[in-house]
């Protein structure tokens, strides 16, 4: 893979996985605060929540992202992955507030400033990713 289509991979992977997270959850969420009962240690009720489309929608985009974030981690460094699929609290926060109506303070909205400015800083650093076998040895800055 030339250096161009390692990095565009990368990118579309991250890319990905910031996206079906948050949105994963909103459905997942959403799904859940419109169940007719509050759900406990029997198993049966969780069953029944799975026939609810939202629910199912936000297990699917929910186990998508954990794919999309195996692949990422496949070619690309944890220590650079982790922070930058981290942008992805920040649009659970925004979504929460929008979609679901959530009460966000000012605190948890300047936490969550934070972790954005987190995340700046670590993608205006190298993003490293693997080429070839994913062996630690060939490791290359794209």
């Amino acid at each position: 893979m030339t250096d161009s289509s390692s990095r565009s991979h990368a990118l579309r992977m991250l890319f990905l996985t910031v996206l079906l997270r948050p949105f994963g959850n909103l459905s997942l969420a959403f799904g859940m605060k419109h169940f007719p009962q509050e759900l406990a240690l029997n198993p049966l009720p969780y069953l029944f929540a799975f026939a609810n489309p939202f629910v199912s929608a936000g297990i699917l985009m929910l186990v998508l992202s954990l794919l999309t974030r195996m692949a990422l981690l496949s070619i690309a460094d944890l220590s650079v992955v982790l922070p930058l699929t981290a942008v992805g609290y920040i649009l659970s926060t925004v979504l929460g507030r929008v979609f679901l109506g959530e009460q966000v303070s000012a605190q948890h909205w300047i936490g969550t400033g934070l972790v954005f400015l987190g995340v700046v800083v670590v993608s205006s650093t190298s993003f490293t990713a693997h080429l070839g076998t994913g062996t630690r040895a060939e490791t290359k800055t794209i």
